[in-house]
């Protein structure tokens, strides 16, 4: 049945599964699991495109004859030769960046014209995507897709509000891509997209399959389904999430940050400590400000205490006890701690340079609320602290949000690559790691 756009609506919904993965024979695995869940169309990644060339589109073709075969080319310019490559290689859709000038969109379709293929245009960072889905309509697009890049959905951006405009605008089917999963992409498709375009929702679940069934279902009978990766929380999440994943997972999302230098649990239960940072600064020995600050915190907070690193200590187990009364989530010494034993009995979390037996005297020196350096690591009142087994991250409150996110990421990631070793393959060959070790010369 035609739709007042002039297309087969009844053909609608469609789920794309996007492998955006840098390994064909990972992209062909997941690929396969996918299709046995109900993914109708297959794109090959621009990460895997760049990685594996035209190879990733040829491989798909080869093992999905009856499928659409997208290739996210992403491309800028010279749009009949990349359209070219990609169409022999067996693509069915080639997509174009929206912000590409109007000539390379010509050629490209001249060119798709001439190997049976569909042009897709990609809107990702247009700034009128309205005024350009109208453009590109006129041109002659087969599709228009409205796409929250990797990157920005980890700020929390979505593509609900431009669906629904973009929907209006154009007259030929509107591909959503965004951090989709089974939970979101219902409402997507009732603000007017015809594709739904899944990455990570599918690619980093540990059952495929399952996964692409649910989203499956979730756009076709329009049902929102509990979703194993999640994507885009709010701000009020951001505590959530970093429960949630371990100082690894942060470390590897801040780019390798390594966590504070030499701060080492001395008491921590099995429970992360998550929390903002109120920073104390002392001297060797002069627990003052220290046991001052208990008072000053607000509940939640970690205490974070720059004491120079010293030897001799400025906690204990009494302080201990008044920040567990006080609902402080843990406490962070570049200095040193005693009544090891009796705080961990307790069982309230400390990490520390040092332990001693002897304490100083309560001075007074120093300050609280200032910036501070602990482990070697910049402090500010409100950074967020995470500390686990694995050590103490300092993630900068401005970046928080976005962090979290990609920590979250990272750890759907590994529980991915996980579940690929479980069915007996190594983690060296799972991650092919010869082919991308850094050639020398």
């Amino acid at each position: 049945m035609m739709d007042e756009k002039g297309f087969e609506k009844d053909d609608y919904p469609k789920l794309q599964v996007a492998l955006d993965l840098m390994n064909l024979d990972r992209a062909l695995r997941i690929s396969e699991q996918a299709v046995e869940g109900g993914t109708d169309w297959i794109e090959a990644g621009t990460p895997l495109i760049k990685a594996e060339g035209m190879d990733a589109v040829r491989e798909l073709r080869k093992k999905f004859p009856d499928k659409k075969i997208i290739a996210d080319m992403k491309t800028m310019d010279v749009g009949s030769v990349e359209v070219e490559m990609a169409a022999k290689a067996g693509a069915d859709i080639i997509g174009i960046l929206g912000a590409a000038d109007d000539e390379t969109f010509k050629e490209g379709i001249k060119s798709a014209n001439n190997y049976d293929a569909e042009i897709l245009a990609d809107l990702i960072r247009v700034e009128d995507q309205t005024e350009r889905a109208i453009e590109l309509t006129e041109l002659g697009v087969n599709y228009i897709g409205v796409h929250v890049g990797v990157d920005a959905q980890m700020k929390g951006e979505d593509p609900g509000e431009l669906v629904k405009k973009v929907s209006d605008a154009t007259t030929v089917p509107v591909a959503a891509a965004g951090g989709l999963n089974s939970e979101t992409a219902p409402e997507i498709v009732k603000k007017g997209a015809d594709i739904i375009i899944a990455g990570g929702a599918i690619i980093k679940a540990k059952d495929v399959k399952k996964a692409a069934q649910n989203l499956k279902k979730a756009i076709t009978e329009g049902v929102s389904i509990e979703s194993e990766v999640k994507r885009k929380r709010g701000k009020e999440k951001i505590e959530e999430i970093f429960r949630e994943v371990s100082t690894p997972n942060i470390s590897d999302a801040m780019h390798r940050e390594p966590c504070m230098k030499g701060i080492e649990p001395v008491s921590l239960t099995d429970k992360k400590v998550v929390g903002r940072a109120f920073t104390v600064r002392t001297v060797d020995g002069d627990w003052a400000k220290p046991v001052e600050a208990v008072e000053k915190a607000e509940e939640g907070a970690v205490l974070v205490i720059d004491a120079g690193g010293g030897k001799t200590a400025v906690w204990g187990e009494l302080a201990s006890w008044s920040c567990a009364q006080e609902g402080i989530e843990g406490v962070v010494i570049d200095g040193a701690v005693r009544d090891v034993g009796d705080i961990q009995e307790l069982g309230f979390p400390v990490f520390a340079r040092n332990k001693a037996s002897n304490a100083g005297d309560p001075k007074g020196y120093g300050a609280l609320g200032d910036e501070i350096e602990c482990g070697r690591r910049r402090v500010r009142p409100g950074d967020w602290i995470i500390g686990d087994k694995s050590g103490v991250m300092v993630v900068p409150k401005e970046e928080a949000l976005q962090i979290a996110n990609r920590s979250i990421d990272v750890m759907e990631r590994e529980n991915r690559v996980r579940e690929e070793i479980k069915e007996g393959r190594t983690l060296s060959v799972v991650m092919e790691l010869e082919k991308w070790e850094k050639k020398s010369g």
